[in-house]
């Protein structure tokens, strides 16, 4: 086969793609690729990608031609592009539209101009429960109860449908923005702000879909403006308490409304107002094992006409099943990142939406939005007594072990010193392990069992600048607003969760005040244990967003020893 080998791509028939690092084009290509490609390796020279049906539907919902899609390949692979990988593209890509959901009158239909598939659906015996009659050759009815389901149920048999059908428009609620002309402390949205809020209503009165942008970006204020578009009771669902107090503050500092038209509910307060900001957690509580979800009734406690999911990469299965039901309510997903390890990322598309906006983390870092970080991978030998613990134990227990190394004690030390003038948070996985810390540094401790006041009252001291040092548990990885944090030192983390590292990274992501606009993310990893080996993958979708881990060497004698680039 004749080729270019000047090129940085080899594209391969299981449909799967190697990209060469070190290209002049690497970035320009990379761009592209991961529009309609997933990154599943990224070892130092040589990044591979995978072409997913997934992959393929959200491009499409986002708009992009399968021609860009070809023409990515064909321009830039060395041996040229087998024809089933084109052949593929083209199968899984134009599959999205086929089916539509759409409204004929007062009925709700499953519509196709491709009859021979809408027979095969028909005969289908798993789609029969939620299947009506024939309506002609080009359309079948559906019960609206069973909209979400139905969708679930395609999406699983290889037919994502969009769904173009009515939403309802809610309680009418007039929500006014405090933009330049309407107000005296006015605010202005950002153009990549404004094409986020404009792609999501660019798909009509009835489409929902899914927001990605990286922590920092304002995806908050975003979803305000969608609120303020749409104009209707909103639901929003968050990660936590102190996400809820956020969403409030933003809300009544970012549009006309008042206090009695916002409320909170979760554990301690139950206030449903036209806009209500409610807690994943306490929508999943049960009283009794065996209880229903007696909170999940706030889905129906008004007509709500939008309702949001923030950080919806953290959606519960039963606030899942809770929204295949609510089809018929508008629904905005807002996230840094969609994957999810359990991989229900499907869920997402068919129940919530699929991607409709997508902002390179870098991109923004190089508009001056959010801050330039540099990620350090700092690698340590187990101490003497660990060592010996960790060749007798089990695999579970050994990457425990590994993460809470005392031999990290030491690094952290240096860190500490190294950054002694910058506001830094420890943040890891085993409240023993964070408790020892904050003994041996005399910093205080946040974790999940800690009053909502009392971290409150920590947080702020940290943002005036009064407490230079936090070390915070896992309970800080979401909807934790430190802008001025410029240090963040990760000692131990869940196993490999893509979705944690970008979370963590993002705690230092806010533009700083003192105007240099940038930031440093250490991972302490225990070397040649089970933690490096999860590491790699922790690190993956932050490489895919270009970010390089450069791994430095730790010896108490030598301090650091900067290696090259890491290999993941």
């Amino acid at each position: 086969m004749h080729g270019d080998s000047t090129r940085p791509l080899i594209v391969q028939s299981d449909l799967s793609i190697l990209l060469e690092t070190n290209h002049p084009e690497f970035e320009s290509v990379r761009g592209t690729l991961s529009r309609f490609a997933d990154l599943v390796k990224s070892p130092e020279h040589l990044h591979t990608y995978r072409i997913t049906p997934l992959s393929l539907w959200n491009a499409a919902a986002a708009g992009m031609p399968v021609e860009q899609m070809s023409a990515c390949l064909q321009q830039n692979a060395k041996f040229g592009v087998p024809s089933s990988v084109l052949s593929g593209i083209r199968k899984y890509a134009n599959r999205y539209g086929i089916l539509r959901m759409e409204n004929v009158g007062n009925e709700l239909y499953l519509v196709s101009d491709d009859t021979v598939i809408l027979k095969e659906i028909r005969a289908c015996e798993s789609l029969k429960t939620y299947l009506e009659d024939t309506r002609g050759e080009r359309a079948i009815a559906v019960s609206p109860a069973f909209r979400g389901l139905l969708k679930q149920e395609l999406i699983k048999l290889g037919y994502p449908v969009e769904d173009l059908a009515a939403c309802r428009s809610g309680e009418f609620l007039p929500i006014r923005l405090r933009t330049e002309e309407t107000a005296e402390a006015p605010f202005q949205l950002r153009d990549y702000q404004k094409s986020a809020v404009d792609a999501f209503h660019r798909i009509g009165e009835g489409g929902s879909g899914v927001l990605v942008l990286p922590c920092g970006a304002g995806k908050t204020v975003i979803g305000i403006a969608a609120m303020a578009r749409c104009s209707c009771a909103t639901l929003i669902l968050t990660s936590n308490v102190t996400s809820v107090k956020q969403w409030k503050r933003e809300i009544l500092s970012k549009t006309g409304l008042g206090e009695d038209q916002v409320g909170e509910y979760n554990g301690t307060t139950k206030d449903v107002r036209p806009i209500t900001i409610a807690t994943y957690q306490i929508l999943t509580h049960r009283g009794r094992k065996g209880d229903d979800f007696a909170h999940m009734r706030l889905f129906s406690e008004r007509e709500w006409g939008l309702i949001i999911y923030d950080e919806v990469h953290l959606l519960p299965a039963p606030v899942f099943r809770a929204t295949a039901d609510i089809q018929a309510t508008r629904r905005l997903g807002l996230t840094a990142t969609l994957i999810r390890e359990d991989g229900r990322e499907g869920e997402v598309f068919s129940l919530v939406g699929p991607k409709k906006f997508d902002m390179a983390w870098k991109e923004l870092e190089s508009q001056g939005w959010i801050a330039k970080v540099t990620c350090q991978e700092v690698r340590v030998d187990l101490s003497e007594g660990d060592r010996d613990l960790y060749g007798a134990s089990g695999a579970r227990q050994q990457f425990r072990i590994a993460g809470e190394n005392m031999a990290k004690q030491k690094v952290i030390d240096h860190l500490l010193q190294l950054h002694s003038n910058e506001q830094t948070l420890i943040i890891g996985q085993y409240i023993d392990q964070l408790e020892q810390i904050a003994a041996h540094t005399g910093a205080p401790m946040i974790s999940g069992s800690m009053s909502y006041e009392r971290r409150e009252e920590l947080y702020e001291q940290f943002k005036k600048g009064a407490l230079p040092l936090l070390i915070v548990s896992k309970v800080a990885n979401f909807a934790v607003d430190l802008p001025d944090a410029a240090v963040a030192i990760q000692v131990s983390g869940s196993y490999g969760s893509r979705q944690e590292e970008a979370q963590r990274l993002g705690r230092i992501l806010r533009p700083k005040s003192s105007g240099s606009n940038a930031a440093v993310f250490y991972s302490i990893i225990s070397t040649d244990t089970k933690e490096q080996d999860f590491a790699m993958k922790r690190q993956l979708f932050l490489v895919e967003q270009g970010y390089e881990y450069c791994i430095t060497r730790w010896s108490p004698e030598k301090r650091a020893q900067k290696g090259e680039k890491h290999e993941v």
